[in-house]
């Protein structure tokens, strides 16, 4: 019930329109119970006198006049009223989950959420917009026949609904059993949307392993869990139904049984029992319609429980009260003694570092896969949260100010390109949506993408398809490079930017880069150390540690893990790939000697 409760809560800001719908749904009822309360004077007057037969007509034209209206403006109202709820809930769910950190995505598959955001949503609006207008409207009607079965014989409307109460329990129990088998099939629908989406999203590789078969047994296996979750709602529903008719059959039966003796001793007319039977009948529809809103209920109450999960989830990365604003950044990067942990593993990723950077310095981050280069960067910008310790910007912890003004300083190209399906301008411009053409294309250029991107049908008003597949991979690095053109932060972070480039276009990129570089504040994270040869400083990083820092002609001479590294990938560019695999045996041997000393 407070799952219902605080589902209804959105529809407030709507209560004059739910108020008139309502409004027309006691012109139904009223209309509905009249219309049965004219059989009292077809049979008591009409068929015995032939007497008021015009009224009688007019009034059952004008009764399902006015009942159709109603009808009609109840439904269209609540409908109203439901859209605009689910409307501002999807709105307000989308919201939350692109507000959340790193963190909650890490945790979450694309299929976990979107199922949220269309399957859970769509079993709510059923619900509101259909459910909630039935459950009023039919209720109502019910209410109306009642009074009128009271109003005709108190003793015999006792009679009729004695055997009401005994339902109530087994349809609660049935009601609870229904709502979690529900929240299973709703899992089971969003494993399916998972195990979809994951064979569509990498259609290329399950093409190159042949593996078509393989996912295809694997969607058909959750097709077939779905199907039987779901077959097993549709017995608990089913259920209601003959439940509700046998009720009434009870019902009618003994309205028979009573009425004939009422009729022979005087106490009911033939009109009067009539109507009541009328009444009777006329019940029946509303009541076995409202068996199955019990059931929409039921299904609903589960999906806003998985929505309200969500919902009730805070980002870890929060502003705090009265967080200032970042001045623009004009001296320094601090890391304080960082630590970092993710929530799910005991040992730290991160572990003590602390190094600063001044402005206009470029840094580059260099270590084995795992050191937790790419980790360190994400909390600049507040991906994640430091465990321990701080980073500061211009002495200004990145706790203290708005996440709106540090990301504003920051701008970002990972080796991971990430594009969207729309234009190339579009996307050039995600982080400046109000740049000028002349300054799109000017970025462009930096980033060498203008050659390739005026052989395009439309240009720059050409669509590139989601996450960019219409582009090759080079082209897709130099976009998200001209994307960090465009924005043009103080401070850069670029991880592995030049990963996707073939050798003439790393060159001139990297030449675009440079110039990007100058007069800011550069983290570049590389694996290849022939890209960072020019870097102020290079730190080095083994197992979440900094385990040197300096230039490069420095750290060579130094003969430390910087040397290794460097020497690993200097004969794998000399030699063949069995001496490169004996060389590395023996590098890797050394590392564990040292890992150990």
């Amino acid at each position: 019930m407070k799952i219902l409760l605080r589902l209804l809560r959105y529809a407030a800001p709507y209560r004059l329109r739910l108020s008139w719908a309502i409004a027309a749904m006691l012109v139904y009822a009223a209309a509905s119970a009249l219309l049965a309360a004219q059989i009292k004077r077809i049979f008591d007057i009409v068929l015995p006198h032939q007497q008021q037969v015009g009224q009688v007509a007019a009034a059952v034209v004008g009764l399902y006049l006015l009942k159709g209206i109603g009808a009609y403006f109840s439904d269209y109202l609540m409908t109203d009223v439901g859209q605009r709820v689910v409307r501002d809930l999807r709105d307000r769910l989308h919201s939350h989950m692109v507000g959340q950190s790193a963190a909650f995505f890490a945790r979450r598959t694309t299929g976990q959420l979107l199922s949220r955001l269309t399957n859970d949503v769509g079993q709510v609006q059923h619900v509101v917009s259909e459910t909630v207008g039935d459950l009023l409207q039919e209720g109502l009607g019910v209410f109306g026949y009642a009074a009128l079965l009271f109003y005709y014989d108190a003793r015999l409307a006792i009679v009729c609904v004695t055997a009401a109460p005994i339902i109530v329990y087994p349809l609660a129990k049935l009601g609870r059993r229904l709502r979690k088998t529900s929240r299973r099939s709703q899992e089971a629908l969003e494993h399916l949307t998972h195990v979809a989406g994951e064979a569509y999203t990498g259609h290329r590789i399950v093409k190159a392993f042949g593996a078509e078969a393989r996912e295809d047994a694997k969607f058909r296996k959750a097709s077939d869990e779905l199907y039987r979750t779901n077959m097993r709602v549709t017995r608990i529903v089913s259920v209601l139904p003959p439940i509700m008719e046998m009720l009434g059959a009870f019902a009618i039966a003994g309205a028979l049984y009573y009425g004939a003796h009422s009729i022979a001793a005087g106490r009911l007319t033939s009109g009067e029992f009539a109507a009541f039977v009328a009444a009777l009948l006329f019940m029946y529809g509303p009541i076995k319609k409202l068996s199955r809103v019990n059931a929409s209920l039921q299904q609903a109450i589960a999906a806003a429980e998985r929505i309200f999960e969500v919902l009730d989830r805070h980002t870890e990365v929060r502003e705090r009260p009265g967080a200032a604003v970042l001045q623009p950044f004009h001296e320094s990067v601090e890391f304080r003694e960082v630590l970092f942990a993710y929530d799910d593993q005991a040992r730290p990723i991160l572990k003590g570092v602390s190094f600063t950077v001044a402005r206009g310095q470029v840094v580059a981050l260099v270590g084995r896969s795992g050191a937790g280069k790419t980790t360190m960067m994400n909390l600049v910008p507040r991906f994640f949260d430091v465990t321990g310790g701080g980073i500061l910007i211009d002495g200004v912890d990145v706790r203290d100010v708005t996440l709106t003004s540090l990301r504003a300083q920051i701008g970002i190209v990972t080796q991971e390109t990430i594009l969207f399906d729309d234009t190339v301008s579009s996307n050039i411009a995600y982080g400046r949506p109000d740049a000028s053409r002349a300054e799109i294309e000017a970025a462009a250029r930096a980033a060498h993408a203008h050659e390739f991107i005026a052989t395009l049908s439309r240009g720059y008003n050409t669509m590139i398809g989601e996450r960019g597949q219409r582009l090759s991979g080079g082209q897709r690095q130099r976009l998200a490079i001209a994307r960090a053109l465009l924005k043009n932060s103080p401070i850069l972070i670029l991880d592995e930017a030049t990963s996707s480039l073939d050798t003439e276009s790393e060159l001139l990129v990297q030449e675009a880069l440079a110039n990007l570089m100058k007069d800011r504040t550069s983290f570049v994270i590389a694996h290849r150390l022939s890209t960072v040869r020019k870097a102020d400083s290079i730190i080095v990083m083994d197992r979440g540690r900094i385990v040197d820092i300096g230039r490069h002609d420095e750290l060579l001479a130094r003969g430390g893990l910087y040397t290794r590294l460097h020497d690993l990938q200097l004969v794998s560019s000399r030699r063949g790939p069995s001496q490169v695999a004996s060389f590395a045996e023996g590098v890797d041997l050394r590392l564990r000697r040292t890992d150990r000393s």
